[in-house]
């Protein structure tokens, strides 16, 4: 199987404009490709993993990957898959965005000896003279075109603003400045993307006429990669001070029956003839399926000796016979405790990210999602006594898959 057979076998790939030469390219080692990531958080989150992955894999084929970070367009915001406007950002929060998205590509990436690019859109799109953008871009952009795309189409009733619509001339522009600096000559993107990447390619071959080469490829990652980077609490992120690799590997661990097979031929880089072995896997094996994902996408963003400690923690609290230590852990200190030397249940369930505010957390114990090890409570009013929280700690845990391990100072 060759390296473009295996991307569409894992279904990677959902569009392309000239697959004969491409897939030639990227068999024979001879793509210059980028992927953009606007710095719109301080963390890149697993909406983002895919696009991370497909850099890997095509790197690891001979290819030369460009990670793109848009602190030129991140000034403006991308208006593809919103309702409404971005909140804008100021440079230095953009800047330092920037500054933690570096350290986690460098996890996937091998950036030594030229192998890899990491450059900034703001390079060339903050000294832009807007006349001279006008008149050496504009007449290449037809507005009618424009706004039957369907990443501004979306956004016409509830309104689209003037700052927002010149995105996609902003991303066009990456293109051509990559391809002329670069000699990037392959595009890819989520298929909320596609409009956007195709007036790359037309600019460049209207600027610098017919025999200018550029490609332009999409992923599924606005349907696939999106709905896995969020979930009922929010995103789940690559930054382990945000998403600890417990909770990074529970997230995997409890993707639903439907969806861990897509995952693990989208994500892992088990061999294509192990993934189709657990085609076949139903019942209790699924459930196998979804450790080896957990497993493998854990050791993949935080390393192999986490995502141990990750599942013998899951093992611990599910399956019995681990070491619970490996539990996350919530440490107490004597400011949290009231003066009579007691921390409201309702105090704790906040304190240890189990809940988000003490309305969700009274909500959850009135319902009976709640157990301290082990015992249901349902009174909102419970306390904990300092005193009684044992040395080894006291497992305060939330519906099925939300628990934490408490200890005090």
């Amino acid at each position: 199987m060759t390296v473009w057979e295996e991307l569409k076998a894992r279904g990677l790939i959902a569009q392309v404009t000239d697959e004969e030469e491409i897939s030639k390219m990227v068999n024979e080692g001879r793509a210059t490709f980028y992927i953009g990531f606007d710095p719109t958080a301080d963390s890149l989150h697993v909406g983002h993993f895919m696009a991370l992955c497909l850099m890997k894999r095509l790197q690891m084929a001979g290819n030369r990957p460009i990670a793109l970070l848009g602190g030129g367009t991140g000034m403006i915001g991308d208006p593809s898959g919103r309702t409404d406007m971005r909140q804008m950002m100021t440079k230095e929060t953009i800047q330092h965005n920037i500054d933690c998205f570096k350290k986690q590509m460098e996890r996937f990436i091998d950036f030594s000896d030229g192998k890899a690019i990491m450059v900034n859109n703001a390079d060339w799109l903050m000294n832009l003279n807007y006349v001279e953008l006008l008149r050496e871009v504009g007449p290449h952009f037809s507005v009618n075109r424009m706004l039957a795309a369907e990443c501004y189409k979306q956004r016409m009733e509830r309104g689209l603003s003037f700052l927002e619509f010149n995105y996609m001339i902003m991303q066009s522009y990456d293109f051509y400045m990559l391809f002329q600096k670069y000699g990037c000559n392959m595009q890819f993107g989520g298929d909320d993307q596609w409009s956007n990447m195709l007036g790359g390619t037309e600019l460049i071959r209207r600027k610098l006429g017919k025999d200018a080469y550029a490609m332009t490829i999409t992923l599924l990652l606005n349907s696939e990669g999106k709905k896995m980077g969020k979930t009922q609490s929010g995103a789940v992120w690559l930054d382990p001070n945000k998403t600890s690799p417990f909770d990074f590997y529970q997230y995997w661990r409890n993707v639903d029956d439907a969806d861990v097979l897509n995952c693990i031929r989208l994500l892992t880089f088990l061999p294509m003839e192990q993934i189709e072995e657990m085609s076949s896997w139903e019942g209790s094996q699924l459930n196998q399926a979804k450790e080896i994902l957990a497993y493998e996408l854990t050791t993949l963003v935080h390393g192999e000796e986490e995502a141990r400690k990750a599942q013998e923690g899951a093992k611990a609290l599910f399956g019995g016979g681990a070491d619970t230590a490996n539990m996350p852990t919530t440490e107490l200190g004597l400011e949290d405790f009231a003066e009579d030397g007691t921390i409201e249940l309702i105090s704790l369930l906040v304190k240890s990210a189990l809940a988000a505010t003490r309305s969700e957390a009274r909500r959850a114990i009135e319902q009976g999602g709640v157990t301290l090890n082990g015992e249901k409570i349902v009174d909102f009013r419970h306390v904990i006594q300092k005193d009684l929280i044992p040395e080894d700690g006291l497992i305060l845990r939330r519906g099925k898959k939300k628990f934490n391990k408490i200890f005090r100072k």
